[in-house]
This record gives C-alpha cells, sequence and structure tokens, in this order.
C-alpha cells in the first residue's frame, strides 16, 4: 500500500526517537543494575523493550507503506547520573515523544491514513502510561526522600 503525502518522512522521525530512547532506556537499566537497585533496573530494561517493539512496529509499519525506514539517524541520549536525573531525562523523551505522536495523529487525519493513525493511537497511550509511571516515581521521591526511596530498589521483586 503507497503511503499518503508525508506519513514515512513522520513514521522515520517517530523510529529516530524510538532507537533513541531504546539506547538511553537501556543503558539507565543497566546504570541501576549496577548500583543494586534491581526494581528499577527491571523496570526500566522492561520499558527499553517495549521501545524496541514499538520500533519494530514503526519499521514493519513503514514497509507496509512501501517506504524506506532510516535505521542510521539517532537523535541525543540523555544519561542521568543518578536515578532522579535518569528519571527527569525519560520523562522528557516520554513528553516529547507524547508531542511528536499528537502531530503524526493530527497529519493523519488531514492526509486521511487511519491506520497510522489508530498505530499512533497506540503508542501515544502506552507513552502516557509510561508518564504517570516517572511522575509517580519522582512524587514518592518528593514524598519519602531520595534514600527511602532508593532502598525500596535494591528488592527484587520476583
Amino acid at each position: 500500500m503507497k503511503a499518503k503525502e508525508g506519513v514515512v518522512a513522520l513514521l522515520n522521525e517517530l523510529l529516530t526517537e524510538e532507537l533513541t530512547v531504546i539506547n538511553q532506556y537501556f543503558l539507565h537499566a543497566k546504570m541501576c543494575k549496577n548500583w543494586g537497585y534491581d526494581r528499577l533496573h527491571h523496570h526500566v530494561l522492561d520499558r527499553s523493550y517495549g521501545e524496541m517493539k514499538d520500533a519494530q512496529r514503526v519499521i514493519d509499519h513503514i514497509l507496509y507503506l512501501e517506504g524506506l525506514p532510516n535505521m542510521q539517524k539517532l537523535g541525543t541520549v540523555r544519561i542521568g547520573e543518578n536515578v532522579p536525573e535518569q528519571l527527569k531525562a525519560d520523562l522528557d523523551k516520554e513528553r516529547a515523544m507524547v508531542v511528536l505522536l499528537a502531530k503524526g495523529i493530527q497529519h493523519c487525519v488531514k492526509v486521511g491514513d487511519f491506520t497510522t493513525r489508530h498505530i499512533l493511537e497506540d503508542m501515544a497511550k502506552d507513552e502516557e502510561e509510561h508518564i504517570d509511571w516517572i511522575e509517580t516515581q519522582l512524587e514518592t521521591i518528593d514524598q519519602v526522600g531520595l534514600q527511602n526511596y532508593l532502598s525500596e530498589q535494591i528488592r527484587n521483586e520476583e
């Protein structure tokens, strides 16, 4: 199926962001593992894997639209030097992703691409759930203090 005007370019922009956050989350997860924060490690690593699935979905859809996925671009990976910095960097990426997805949804409505619109709406819902989780972590840190929060991250949920 041939893509409508501007849709493949928009999806490639989204793919760049997905590839960027995969790397950012993966490194944050590994840093948490190194620090002994197993709960955070598992959660952030799962989020990295979820972003990989999103990237796969975007790639598959670009190919379906007879476009060429651009895997050569990567945005700025922001690495936090401690857990609060990581959470804030990840929150910034999630919020930027929601803005990009909203732009994409509007474009798809304009050009009449309802399949891509549906995919982007599903992705936006996931990103908003990620934002809620991160905001909850930051609020918990504010309420109980960083040391108390981090002491709870040492325990493994499994």
